[in-house]
């Protein structure tokens, strides 16, 4: 047992290190991109000539109707249409393409609410103080909200992050060559699921536990300027 241990382990963590950590990074990084821009359309308001205000708001309802569809659907599901359906209709993505795209897709509509929920919990007194002195929508934006907003959406963008790194195992479904699927390789080889699979629990079980220290060490960092009641 010692020998398979030693033997399979250092595969499934550099499999880790390549492809599980790269995907997830990557994703998660596109993901808050496209989370801050579907929050910000979502929570504002236009205005000006109809056109412009028409628009905005069939923007409001695409966004909305994205948000909908990936926070109702199966990860696993949205991975399959992706890679196995979309190239019945002419369109083709590698499987590292598609891993990134869908993933991104998910953890931006899941962080979106997330976004959404800490900017709307910033007391609309800020905004109006902000104007008060002339700022600007952006200048507010930036330098009053944002701030305080990111204090508040970093724990659960963190646990989104956790749970995507976790969900990369999904990633083997379309030929990724993750740590899940070295694992499954490795079990057909030496007819040891049982050993296989708890030595890849083990590591993504590591991973996530220095991305939980990570986590903590960054809330302390954005809370510094908190002041604390005195008893």
């Amino acid at each position: 047992m010692w020998e398979i241990i030693t033997s399979s382990t250092p595969d499934i963590l550099w499999a880790g290190i390549k492809y599980t950590i790269p995907i997830a990074v990557i994703s998660f990084a596109i993901g808050l991109v496209i989370a801050v821009l579907t929050a910000l359309v979502r929570i504002s308001t236009p205005r000006g000539n109809r056109v412009l205000v028409f628009f905005w708001h069939l923007l409001k309802w695409i966004l909305g109707f994205y948000v909908w569809l990936f926070r109702s659907t199966p990860l696993l599901v949205q991975l399959f249409i992706v890679f196995f359906g979309l190239p019945n209709v002419g369109i083709q993505f590698d499987a590292w393409t598609a891993g990134i795209l869908t993933f991104s897709l998910n953890t931006g509509a899941y962080a979106s609410e997330t976004v959404r929920g800490a900017i709307s919990s910033i007391p609309q007194s800020q905004w109006e103080a902000a104007y008060s002195i002339g700022m600007t929508y952006q200048q507010t934006l930036f330098k009053i909200v944002f701030p305080q907003a990111i204090r508040v959406a970093l724990p659960p963008l963190s646990n989104s992050f956790i749970s995507l790194v976790k969900d990369t195992s999904l990633a083997s479904s379309i030929t990724i060559l993750e740590m899940f699927m070295v694992s499954q390789q490795y079990a057909a080889r030496n007819y040891q699921p049982l050993l296989m699979y708890c030595i890849v629990a083990v590591i993504y079980a590591l991973f996530c536990t220095i991305l939980s220290i990570l986590q903590h060490y960054l809330e302390k960092h954005f809370s510094r300027y908190l002041t604390q009641e005195v008893a």
